[in-house]
């Protein structure tokens, strides 16, 4: 019989698909009073949090109006509260929000510096549970055979931690999916697909930051496995996974054929399917994930961003026919938005969770920032996120870049565009996402295919300064196609910013050039930004990279330069 509520207990599952169905249902029916959904929220975090001292100090008693509010509380980032946040990490009380943080998350900033997320119980209750239990209603809906098994998931971002940091008030510093949500905030039921699974809690030691070697040993213990479904949220992670197939198999195959894991005794050997995995890797040149799990179904992660560009064809390499659901649009400090049907890449706004306020993406933000409010957003533009919640973040710029894709009972329903970084050395503005789409144009343009891709400023002090993109293509690129995709991709860098396409014009910047990497440039580096102990979850896709030792160690394996002068 099956344990009492694991993913094995039909009691159980049938429990978490009402949860989940549920919460997806509240939220949906909440977009046709999205404006009285906005103001009850503002109310009350304005009144649970009223006789804090930013409370105080903001006259949150005073204020009625989002109006009020905006004149009242300036648009924040991290740096603005990061001493209040500090102070609450040293066990102050009663700063920036009522309830204690039971927890803090972590989160890498652009600088790489990780920062103390506050989640405090009230917030988890309000704002982050129905939203998290929402995100997992397309995959739990048409893909239930996912949900059948522990071992039907591989999720490659569980990572649970036998001694986890604390701050100095001895709260948990970690990463989310490092928390025991049953545990810490009562709700059994928010344990992720995969989590149960015989590699959710690895059975042999390992080092705590040694991730490349706990990438392994859960690769190893699914292949003998029928997983069905991948959850990464960083697609990074999944990208990577076939890289370490190709890395690990003869290790893997080994240690299957053993019966070992990590070289030591774990079950008995299995020479029919070292065997026949050998045979796969044998008949098609290396192992790929479709050929290790054949019935493959779905991928669950960021659709957006850079991995618009390589997800189609990543795809492929888990299997025909395997879908990619969107996370989604969220960080470490707060929800945006999360889809609630099978759309590709965006999802409709949590009109329950936060107070939404958004700034053009191509304005700068500070704490004057001119805001809209949802109703006033344009589709096919796009915005920086500011939000509000109970959690004790104010008008806090999250970072992020949202397009509207469309609207849903009159919600913007939005995609991630790309972080808010502008590369700007001569005044041309560019945006993640501006270079992202133009990408994205050069590449339908050319019909080449792309598997990673960087850009930097090259300033060599004396001809105006260009930009130079490192290229990861999937697939010989001859010279007169590199070219080709260099003068589109320049055209549609140009197209998509007007500041950029001044600067090219009166002779601030030369026309950009393109270098070509090994096809799997990018998987190298992130497998060595990973084996200095950074969090898989962390290692994200960055298009800009300025710092020369990053371009260096990424482009060592350059292959050849094209462009115009």
């Amino acid at each position: 019989m099956p344990a009492a509520d694991t993913w094995e207990d039909p009691d159980r599952l049938g429990r978490y698909r009402r949860r989940v169905f549920g919460e997806r249902d509240t939220i949906r029916a909440a977009l046709t009073e999205a404006a009285a959904h906005q103001r009850r929220v503002l109310s009350e975090f304005l009144e649970f949090n009223a006789d804090t001292e930013y409370g105080r100090f903001h006259g949150f008693s005073s204020v009625r109006t989002l109006d009020d509010f905006r004149k009242a509380v300036p648009v924040n980032d991290y740096a603005a509260l990061s001493s209040r946040i500090e102070r609450m990490a040293a066990g102050e009380r009663n700063v920036l929000s009522a309830d204690d943080p039971a927890v803090y998350f972590t989160s890498s900033g652009t600088t790489g510096d990780h920062k103390k997320i506050p989640v405090t119980p009230r917030f988890m209750r309000s704002t982050f549970f129905p939203f998290y239990y929402a995100a997992w209603a397309p995959l739990a809906e048409h893909f239930p055979e996912v949900l059948a098994r522990p071992d039907a998931v591989l999720n490659l971002k569980h990572d649970p931690l036998s001694a986890p940091p604390t701050t100095a008030s001895g709260r948990l510093h970690v990463g989310a999916s490092q928390v025991d949500f049953g545990a810490k905030f009562g709700e059994p039921l928010s344990a992720e697909p995969g989590t149960a699974a015989p590699w959710g809690t690895l059975p042999v030691a390992v080092e705590p930051n040694d991730h490349l070697e706990k990438a392994y040993l859960r690769l190893r213990l699914a292949a003998q496995h029928e997983v069905r479904c991948v959850i990464g949220i960083n697609p990074a992670m999944v990208a990577a996974l076939p890289h370490q197939l190709t890395l690990w198999g003869p290790r893997l195959v080994k240690e299957i054929r053993d019966g070992t894991l990590g070289g030591l005794p774990h079950t008995a050997p299995d020479p029919a399917r070292a065997r026949a995995l050998e045979r796969l890797a044998e008949h098609f040149g290396t192992l790929r994930p479709a050929h290790v799990w054949p019935h493959m179904r779905a991928l669950f992660c960021w659709t957006t961003g850079m991995a618009s560009l390589y997800l189609p064809r990543l795809r492929e390499e888990f299997g025909p026919g395997v879908a990619s659901l969107p996370a989604p649009v969220a960080a470490s400090e707060g929800p945006v938005a999360v889809a609630l049907d099978r759309h590709g890449s965006a999802g409709s706004l949590t009109v329950t969770a936060a107070v939404y306020e958004f700034v053009d993406a191509d304005d700068d933000i500070g704490p004057d920032a001119v805001t809209l409010t949802l109703d006033e957003l344009e589709e096919g533009r796009d915005y920086h996120v500011v939000f509000s919640h109970i959690g004790g973040l104010y008008r806090y710029a999250v970072g992020d870049v949202v397009r509207v894709v469309d609207r849903v009972d009159g919600v913007p329903r939005v995609a991630y565009a790309g972080r808010a970084t502008r590369s700007d050395a001569v005044g041309e503005r560019l945006r993640e996402a501006q270079v992202l789409r133009a990408l994205a144009a050069a590449a339908r343009g050319t019909g080449l295919d792309l598997r990673n891709a960087a850009c930097r400023v090259r300033d060599t002090g004396g001809p105006p300064p260009h930009y130079e993109f490192a290229l990861a293509p999937r697939g010989a690129w001859s010279a007169a196609e590199t070219t080709r995709f260099a003068a589109l991709l320049d055209a549609a860098i140009g197209a998509e910013a007007p500041a950029y396409r001044a600067a090219r014009s009166d002779g601030r910047l030369r026309t950009l050039t393109v270098r070509l990497l090994a096809e799997d440039a990018f998987l190298h580096d992130w497998h060595t930004a990973v084996a200095t102990g950074i969090r898989p979850t962390q290692v994200k896709d960055r298009l800009f990279r300025q710092d020369p030792a990053l371009w260096e160690r990424l482009t060592g394996s350059a292959q050849t330069d094209r462009g115009g002068q």
